[in-house]
């Protein structure tokens, strides 16, 4: 991002679905050049739908929400966002700034879907902690947007990308040993 980088782990053992959703949009670079567009203080920083004014992105179809996988919408962990109804997540995700229980899977209902986490940071919650902090106001209409641009650059497998340069160390969200799974 424009912010740093940020790298994420994703549990395609536990939401298969949702992340090779993810990953179709990753390989495609649809994520390139779109903006971290909400920020909630003490609650989620959220991107994957929307360029620089604000202009909407065109996505795939939506997916089932599998959010009754047993992951917990903890802080730095990644998780799709959706409308109302439960299975209307289509590409934009969240990254948790704090523990919201509020967010997870209770019951088949309406109400109790909650929201598919999917992955976990695991370098760059710091990143994430320094979009959180700026400004956010009204922007073309929607509300709780950061007053400074933070463009996701580019998002891509942890396989295509260059290794860390030396003395780099990863800064993952503290919380116990996440699932397996792929980077």
């Amino acid at each position: 991002t424009t912010a740093g980088t940020i790298a994420v782990e994703l549990y395609p053992d536990k939401a298969p679905k949702t992340v090779e959703n993810f990953l179709a949009y990753v390989d495609s670079g649809f994520y390139d050049g779109t903006l971290f567009h909400r920020v909630v203080k003490g609650f989620v920083i959220q991107g994957g739908g929307f360029t620089k004014g604000m202009h909407p992105k065109e996505t795939r179809p939506p997916i089932p929400n599998e959010a009754d996988n047993g992951l917990r919408n903890e802080r730095g962990t990644v998780a799709m966002a959706r409308t109302y109804q439960p299975h209307s997540a289509t590409s934009q995700f969240y990254i948790n700034l704090v523990d919201n229980p509020a967010l997870d899977h209770r019951d088949k209902s309406l109400r109790g879907w909650g929201y598919c986490v999917f992955g976990r940071v695991i370098e760059g919650m710091e990143v994430v902690d320094a979009i959180a902090k700026l400004p956010t106001g009204t922007r073309h209409g929607y509300r709780d947007v950061p007053l400074e641009d933070v463009v996701i650059l580019k998002a891509r497998r942890r396989s295509e990308l260059p290794p860390p340069a030396a003395g780099d160390t990863p800064q993952a969200a503290p919380k116990a040993a996440p699932p397996s799974g792929a980077r």
